[in-house]
Parts: C-alpha cells; structure tokens; sequence
C-alpha cells in the first residue's frame, strides 16, 4: 500500500513529498481508516478538462477529480491536479501556490474519506476539514 505522486507538467516539482505522504497518513488513520493505494497525479487545465469531460460527462474546468476506489477501511483512489486551476486559485484567494496546492491535495484525500462538498453546509465541513488538514501539515513539516 502506497502514496504514489506523478507529474506530467513541465516546470512543475512536488516538494517534500515524504513529508506530505506522512502527513496524508496521518489524515487518513485519524478518520480509523487504512492507507490503501493512493496516486496523486499533477497535470495541466486540458488533461484534467479531458478527463472531466471523458469520465463524468463534465464540460468543465476543475482543480481536482478525485476517483475513488475505497474498499471499506482500506482507502484508495486516484486524483487529478491541475497545476495551472491551484495557480489560478492561489491568486483569486490570496495565498501562496503551496498553501493552494496542500489544501487542494487534503480536499482530494477528504472526498476519499467520504467528505462531500455538493451542498452548502457540506463545502463548509469540507473547508474546516482542510484547515485542520494544513494546520496539523504545519506541524509535520516543522518537526520532520
């Protein structure tokens, strides 16, 4: 059972990968769940748009899709990134490009967890859930 990260963006590098592994970890053992097989996978607006379109009849742009293969305890799945979306994020809400892009990476890891974000009073839970996410990254990469 694996994290895996993949990039097929040019100008693009997953920094402190073990790091964040650790810290995906630990989101998915505080929920009492398992790490299955996870592969995060960084790609520019047109692949992710191509899969939107291909694989849930969205005509969309998106910053992630997240594919969920979770087999009871065991939680698995693969997600998209766009790149250039948590770019385009980072500048609309006013923060860095790896905060955007960390709380992009716990969204998808919460959605496998079984957080929803379709409904008002779901997309609120889902951002205290990132929060919490980032604070506790915070800590991982000051201490580790």
């Amino acid at each position: 059972m694996a994290i895996t990260f993949s990039e097929n963006i040019e100008g693009f590098t997953l920094h402190n990968k073990n790091k964040i592994k650790n810290w995906l970890t630990d989101i998915i053992q505080s929920h009492g769940k398992h790490v299955g097989t996870i592969g995060y996978l960084f790609c520019d607006d047109e692949f992710v748009l191509e899969a939107n379109q291909r694989y849930l009849n969205h005509d969309t742009y998106t910053d992630i899709i997240t594919f969920d293969y979770v087999e009871g305890d065991l939680v698995s799945g693969d997600i998209m990134i766009s790149v250039d979306r948590v770019r385009e994020n980072a500048k609309t809400f006013g923060v860095s490009f790896e905060d955007e892009l960390h709380r992009v990476i716990a969204h998808g890891v919460l959605h496998l967890l079984g957080q929803g974000d379709k409904s008002e009073e779901e997309s609120k839970e889902m951002r205290r859930k990132e929060e919490e996410a980032l604070l506790k990254l915070q800590v991982i990469m000051n201490i580790e």
